[in-house]
């Protein structure tokens, strides 16, 4: 902490040591002072009074000013004012009750945590002061100056989730936010940008709102679409697409070769018992009513939006279900990790000799250090059994499980899209094995076909370098061979492309991304935590620009 002896314009007297804090009494430098109205000199002194500020800590106790001011007479005939008081100009402002550098100390405490949680960490630093102290310091504040802008990338921000957004813009060379607006609209961020005409590069996402505020605001510059978000829109045309055809797919037997499956590696969750059978038969029986209803809803006529309201449905799931072409079950999750997985290949190769005593085959574990129950190995066996064990009670015979099989669960639609996006040589074996076992379906295998070319193409512009072939030549020949796919999903996809022409092919391209607006709407997301969600326009827009 600055050492509280340091008063700029005063002189210490003396310092009175009280439990808990410190009193410094002070009084000012100079014997003739100014009016701040007509700026005449004056020694003439009318009276003198205390001054009680705060100062900043020092050696970890508070600090009070004992500050004696005095109060001039102004003998100027013409300025109306009688008398005036001094006020240490680098130091107190006029009836403040904290210097300037306590103020600003409590305002950054303020910037970086919010109200409650500064004050809190206020008093503890010796700097006790309230909430709605710290708030008003940090609304006093000001904020920087925009200087003149080049680059700028154009995000929206939930003010409150699936309701109300607002618009944050980055700027892209400075590497800083520069301004949020209190909606998304065109006509509000056309606006911002007519008042900013030496804007030459504007980034965003694939939003037509922007994309038309760009247009109507800055119509000469250059619109760059962000490369993340042409990967993200692909995989959301592919899902829907997979969500769609996802019972037929299921359908589609498993292939052994290339499954990536390793000795005993476990292809799905060991049997649940018999309640949890129940209760996801009865969750399977809901859905399937709700299935049925938004089917027979969407074949009568209704739109998306009345269904959703008259079911209670999201609309995402109205649109999954009346989309579909059957009942889209869940998909099976791959097995989590469990105390027995270092044990399957020992337990496999046992039970592939003809052994299928559970217990019998517990010990053997334990004598090679597993810490589990028996129960664990009893669950695994019972899948396993060619036969029941020879003390199997009679009525339990009837309800023996079916011997497990080799047979690998589809990945869910979600799933499917995310491998199908990323790239081939980063893919872990069951994607791949997934990935073929899709492509038995021809229209499934020109899908994939089309997006790995895609993905790959966004990708190659991302690594950056030398490319073999112009990435706007191969973005034309792909939009073609996706129209002439004859899948509705990636015709869409490719239309929406279409539109949106030269701000993806500007992507492909450039260099530029809209990253750093992405990584600051990170930023901000994290600051309205911090504050519950409850913060003001004003307050954020503070903590946004000023907090470090």
């Amino acid at each position: 902490m600055i050492l509280s002896s340091s008063l700029p314009g005063c002189v210490v007297d003396h310092v009175i040591r009280r439990s808990g804090h410190l009193i410094i009494v002070t009084h000012c430098r100079q014997d003739r002072r100014r009016c701040p109205d007509c700026g005449t000199p004056s020694c003439a002194i009318h009276s003198r009074y205390v001054r009680h500020p705060a100062d900043l800590p020092s050696f970890g106790k508070a600090v009070k000013l004992q500050l004696q001011v005095r109060r001039f007479y102004c003998h100027h005939p013409v300025c109306r004012r009688r008398t005036f008081v001094e006020s240490p100009p680098r130091l107190l402002p006029p009836r403040a009750r904290r210097t300037d550098r306590l103020a600003q100390a409590q305002a950054q405490v303020g910037l970086a945590l919010g109200g409650e949680a500064g004050a809190r960490l206020a008093g503890h630093l010796a700097m006790a002061t309230s909430p709605d102290t710290v708030l008003r310091l940090v609304h006093g504040m000001k904020l920087p100056a925009t200087g003149p802008l080049r680059a700028v990338g154009i995000d929206d921000w939930a003010i409150r989730k699936g309701q109300t957004y607002g618009t944050l813009i980055v700027d892209l060379d400075r590497r800083r936010p520069i301004d949020l607006l209190p909606d998304r609209s065109s006509t509000t961020v056309a606006s911002w940008l007519r008042r900013h005409p030496s804007i030459a590069v504007i980034t965003r996402d694939r939003s037509s709102e922007y994309a038309r505020a760009a247009t109507m605001g800055a119509p000469a510059a250059l619109k760059v679409a962000d490369r993340w978000h042409l990967l993200l829109n692909l995989r959301q045309a592919v899902e829907r697409w997979l969500a769609r055809v996802h019972g037929r797919l299921r359908r589609l037997p498993s292939l052994a070769v290339g499954d990536g499956r390793r000795l005993g590696q476990r292809l799905r969750a060991y049997r649940r018992s018999e309640a949890e059978i129940a209760v996801g038969r009865d969750s399977r029986a809901r859905r399937l009513a709700a299935y049925e209803d938004v089917r027979g809803r969407s074949q009568a006529g209704e739109t998306l939006l009345a269904i959703a309201r008259a079911t209670g449905l999201a609309r995402g799931t109205v649109r999954k279900y009346a989309q579909a072409e059957s009942f889209p079950e869940r998909a099976a999750r791959r097995p989590g990790p469990s105390r027995l997985d270092p044990y399957l290949a020992h337990l496999e190769q046992r039970m592939t000799e003809g052994c299928e005593n559970a217990m019998g085959l517990w010990r053997e574990l334990r004598e090679r250090g597993f810490a589990g129950t028996h129960r664990q190995v009893h669950r695994f066996v019972a899948e396993r059994r060619t036969k029941p064990a020879r003390r199997t009670a009679r009525v339990w015979l009837g309800r023996m499980a079916t011997p497990a099989t080799d047979t690998i669960p589809l990945p869910s639609p979600k799933q499917l899209a995310w491998f199908l996006t990323q790239p081939v040589a980063s893919r872990p074996p069951y994607a791949t094995a997934a990935i073929i076992r899709i492509e038995q379906d021809l229209e499934a295998a020109r899908l994939t076909a089309l997006a790995q070319r895609y993905a790959a193409l966004v990708r190659s512009c991302c690594i950056g370098g030398s490319q073999p072939s112009d990435p706007a030549d191969e973005l034309d020949i792909w939009l073609d061979a996706a129209c002439r796919s004859d899948i509705p999903a990636l015709k869409t996809f490719a239309a929406g492309l279409e539109r949106d022409g030269m701000a993806v092919r500007a992507a492909l391209t450039t260099s530029w991304s809209n990253g750093q607006a992405e990584g600051q709407i990170s930023r901000l997301k994290m600051l309205k935590r911090t504050m519950y969600g409850r913060a003001s326009f004003p307050l954020l827009q503070r903590r946004v620009f000023l907090a470090g």
